[in-house]
């Protein structure tokens, strides 16, 4: 008679210098059989830190987060894997919930989880950050791919079944404080110009302007961010300048203006 061992779990978390966040992250998911965290060459304490708690580092370069979610896949040992990222958080009734699907035959082969974003000390309701569906998170190893994406990586889930819902949700920490929000900002506007231009789009002022005040209107009137007070504001000004700044950086780049340096300067 054989023995059917027990379904295990790989948790991957990716990170860079997330020395002040990755602890809570990891500390959410040490019930789990195996924690790899993919670090793309962090200054800073993340991988002691990762090391410290049990965690395998491996460390791979960061070539848009498609990529580094699809190898960091490819590192995890198990038949199950749960993504979490360094700014996210494992809640006991997600975990349960986690350890009920994985055991049972029948389940599904992917999964999408609810997250409660919370800024300025506040559950952020509305604004889009509610349920805030990201890809799947929980998935058997195979049942999802990444494509090679800077920034809003898509994917292709590998089933010919239906993805599940979780009833219960993790928490999520975008931003601990203005300053990450405005680096976030600089970074994600970059990666994604760097995506549009991939894809042979065209910009200009007018248009980053455009797509600006809309991502604005979208996010803090259509999605209701209006009701979560000044952290929805803030949240929804933000998009506004991430996506201005997005199509902005394209125009410029594609000008070849987007390093400001003239040489020789007008003679005065």
């Amino acid at each position: 008679m054989s023995i059917v061992s027990a379904p295990k779990l790989s948790v991957y978390i990716i990170a860079y210098n997330e020395a002040d966040k990755i602890e809570a992250a990891l500390k959410s998911v040490a019930w789990a059989d195996e924690v790899v965290v993919a670090d793309s060459f962090s200054t800073d304490d993340t991988a002691k830190i990762a090391q410290d708690h049990g965690a395998r580092v491996v460390q791979l370069p960061f070539e848009g987060f498609g990529k580094l979610r699809e190898d960091a896949i490819n590192a995890c040992s198990h038949d199950w894997v749960f993504s979490l990222d360094a700014d996210e958080r494992c809640t006991e009734i997600a975990k349960k919930e986690i350890i009920k699907i994985i055991n049972d035959p029948n389940s599904l082969d992917a999964y999408y989880l609810p997250r409660r974003n919370y800024f300025m000390g506040k559950w952020i309701r509305h604004a889009g950050f509610y349920p805030d569906y990201r890809q799947p998170q929980l998935f058997r190893k195979g049942a999802l791919k990444f494509m090679p994406d800077e920034v809003h990586e898509r994917y292709e889930v590998v089933s010919d079944r239906k993805c599940g819902y979780f009833k219960s949700f993790i928490f999520q920490i975008p931003f601990k404080d203005l300053e990450e929000m405005f680096r976030k900002m600089n970074r994600y506007s970059t990666l994604g110009a760097q995506k549009l231009n991939a894809q042979g789009q065209k910009s200009g002022m007018f248009k980053a302007l455009a797509h600006g005040f809309w991502a604005l209107f979208s996010m803090y009137i259509l999605k209701l961010g209006c009701l979560d007070g000044w952290p929805g504001f803030i949240i929804s000004l933000s998009s506004f300048e991430s996506t201005f700044y997005k199509y902005a950086k394209l125009h410029l780049k594609q000008k070849g203006l987007d390093v400001f340096i003239h040489n020789p300067l007008p003679k005065v």
